[in-house]
């Protein structure tokens, strides 16, 4: 089932000494490294080209950015963790940030966590995949760039992603592309299950 995507802005953003916003819809948050595609994957679901601001460098989105969806839910785009020119300062404070967003806000019903489907997901990505599972979540990994790999590698990268962030043999995990928007029905079924 595709989503008709009548209204999509940019909303409210949320910086680091800001509190986190009440709002009376249910949110679905984003996180991933910085250069994973998350501004892209907002911008193919929503169907706009730069809604989300994409960037070639990486680490731009230092807020947390909601974005309302046709005046019926919020997609948060969260910051990017593990880019190495942030300091380590400004880092914890963005994880804090992250932090105190998923512990806090009541309006949050599902966590999707990006990782790149050509790589064995890093150290910060299981560290979040951690985070998200004991702040109450189960995420919803979206391994992106699938249009960067060959078909006939698909399922062993996926099985890679699975075993090495530990999924549980249940848990929801969707190949996706900006390029061709393959994998944006299942996460549009995700955001309507209410």
């Amino acid at each position: 089932m595709s989503m008709k995507i009548k209204k999509a802005e940019l909303e409210m953003v949320c910086g680091v000494s800001s509190p986190v916003p009440v709002t009376d819809k249910p949110e679905y948050a984003f996180a991933g490294r910085s250069n994973v595609g998350k501004s892209s994957l907002i911008n193919a679901l929503l169907n706009r080209k730069n809604l989300a601001r994409t960037s070639s460098q990486p680490g731009k989105t230092q807020t947390l950015n909601f974005y309302n969806v046709n005046d019926s839910f919020y997609l948060v785009d969260l910051p990017g963790y593990g880019y190495a020119k942030a300091g380590r300062e400004e880092s914890a404070k963005w994880g804090k940030m992250v932090e105190r967003y998923l512990n806090t806000s009541a309006s949050l019903r599902r966590v999707f966590l990006l990782v790149d489907i050509r790589h064995e997901p890093a150290a910060n990505d299981r560290l979040m995949y951690d985070w998200i599972v004991n702040s109450g979540y189960t995420p919803v990994v979206i391994a992106t760039k699938l249009d960067k790999i060959k078909r006939s590698q698909t399922d062993k990268q996926k099985k890679l992603v699975r075993t090495t962030l530990g999924m549980g043999a249940g848990d929801i995990l969707i190949a996706f592309s900006s390029e061709t928007k393959q994998g944006s029905e299942e996460i549009y079924a995700l955001l309507t299950d209410e």
